[in-house]
């Protein structure tokens, strides 16, 4: 599964994150390493996300643009 990020330099490093999973944020010193990082953010968040489907009646919508 691939998820889009954006990756922003900063003083300390590159900070990331991905828009579509909000509130997922990681950092590094490198762009290797906050990509690293941001890929177990991803994995964490979802796992959550996955947790939290487990406790409602979860259905699926369609929406046209």
């Amino acid at each position: 599964m691939k998820h889009k990020v954006v990756l922003t330099k900063t003083d300390e490093g590159f900070a990331v994150s991905c828009p579509g999973l909000p509130g997922c944020w990681s950092q590094g010193q490198s762009e290797d390493e906050a990509l690293a990082n941001i890929q177990q953010a991803i994995r964490e968040c979802l796992a959550v996300r996955d947790d939290l489907l487990k406790e409602g009646d979860v259905r699926e919508v369609e929406v046209g643009r």
